[in-house]
């Protein structure tokens, strides 16, 4: 299992800065930029939290993110997104199952804080009936 975030900004030098000029002026804003980075750059308390958590936690923006990623999310962003091992002879052709777990309203209910986000990972993980690896 890993989970996957997507930022609702592009990677690029005039996406980032675009948007970080946007939400500067109140015109922009994805609530997991606001939980995995501070004013400028990625917030060390989020670094130490995904070296912490059972389970690798990858990001992409909506423009660098796998199609696989963008399809599970149904083009939404900001969103996060568990990739589970499939059961051998699956029909899928990965050997991967890709699961949304938290769309926008989810992470802007998160009210930026990283301690919210696991929980809110962990509730739809335990509602959807994903094992967790234990650490």
């Amino acid at each position: 299992m890993r989970l996957v975030g997507v930022y609702d900004a592009d990677s690029t030098l005039r996406g980032e800065v675009g948007y970080w000029i946007g939400a500067r002026l109140g015109r922009r804003h994805c609530s997991l930029c606001d939980i995995t980075h501070g004013s400028i750059r990625r917030r060390p308390e989020w670094t130490a939290c995904t070296t912490a958590l059972a389970v690798p936690f990858d990001t992409y923006h909506r423009n660098d993110q796998p199609d696989a990623v963008r399809a599970a999310a149904g083009g939404e962003a900001p969103v996060v997104v568990a990739e589970l091992a499939t059961v051998a002879g699956s029909s899928t052709e990965t050997g991967s199952t890709l699961v949304m777990l938290l769309g926008p309203g989810d992470l802007d209910a998160c009210d930026a804080s990283i301690d919210r986000l696991i929980e809110a990972i962990e509730a739809a993980v335990s509602r959807l009936g994903i094992s967790w690896p234990a650490n």
